[in-house]
């Protein structure tokens, strides 16, 4: 049985439909003091060998909503619970940056690891992360259905990353398309007034078709700044996409503000750029 968090409800759709699984309906309450409660009647009435949470931590309270689902399916006797986290809140900070900070993404699994027999990740920021769980976790790679997407006839494309790091990324959706080339943004930041400076490291990119791949989309700072500079060196069109589309804030307004041919995202965080579905490889891990 899927149990869906209130952020992932298509997705958990989805993910029914390519498991040949019940879907339930979740019911999500909110009291006046701002505590939450979900309610799973389907539990009520059977109780499955397995349920599946499929919650995108996108906020604090999906956090707990996640944590209510495992306990509703132990709760009601289920065999076995798994996780899966299309999205994981927290998960960027997975060190103490300074003294006195928590490991908040350690934290996070340790409370998620508590009520489920398995976890499973769509790219999580730092494959590390994993590491933190208590129970077996697993990661998906989703960057290749970010290809499906794009126009069919791009210009000489080049598929650029946000940085080195993240350049296997990049790859793997130009091995998806079928054809262009690769490269990697690098940055430069003048650390006595934050700004951060960013030129493609080699390709050239004047009359030629360029795909900005990355595995999260937040505030759209850098995105934004990098389609900038592809302008001003002369980009045929620019097309955005990433795994994650969080797009916090004014991340739309940026980017549009850049100039964008096109923004894809895949559906680990429901928003209208999710053009694309990771319910297919995660039916598979499953």
């Amino acid at each position: 049985m899927i149990l869906p968090g209130s952020a992932s409800q298509a997705l958990a759709a989805a993910l029914a439909d390519a498991t040949d699984e019940p879907l339930a309906t979740v019911e999500y309450q909110t009291f006046p003091d701002g505590e939450l409660l979900v309610s799973v009647d389907a539990l009520a009435e059977e109780t499955p060998e397995r349920a599946v949470v499929v919650a995108s931590t996108v906020t604090s309270d999906a956090h707990l909503e996640l944590l209510q689902l495992q306990d509703a399916a132990r709760e009601a006797g289920v065999d076995e619970v798994v996780t899966v986290v299309p999205y994981m809140g927290y998960a960027r900070q997975d060190s103490a940056f300074k003294a006195g900070q928590p490991v908040s993404a350690r934290a996070v699994a340790a409370a998620v690891s508590s009520g489920t027999d398995r976890v499973v990740l769509v790219n999580p920021h730092e494959e590390a992360i994993a590491e933190f769980f208590d129970v077996p976790c697993d990661t998906v790679d989703a960057a290749s259905v970010l290809a499906d997407p794009l126009p069919p006839k791009l210009a000489d494309p080049l598929f650029l990353s946000p940085d080195s790091g993240a350049i296997a990324l990049a790859e793997t959706v130009r091995d998806a398309y079928g054809t262009g080339d690769v490269d990697y943004f690098e940055k430069e930041r003048d650390y006595d007034t934050g700004d951060v400076e960013v030129s493609p490291s080699d390709a050239g990119v004047e009359g030629r078709d360029v795909v900005l791949v990355d595995d999260i989309i937040a505030t759209g700072s850098t995105m934004s700044e990098s389609i900038d500079v592809l302008h001003e060196r002369g980009v045929g069109g620019v097309f955005v996409t990433c795994v994650h589309p969080l797009l916090a804030a004014n991340a739309r307004t940026k980017l549009a503000s850049a100039g964008v041919d096109g923004l894809y995202g895949t559906d680990t965080i429901e928003r209208d750029v999710s053009t694309v579905s990771v319910a297919n490889m995660l039916a598979e891990t499953l």
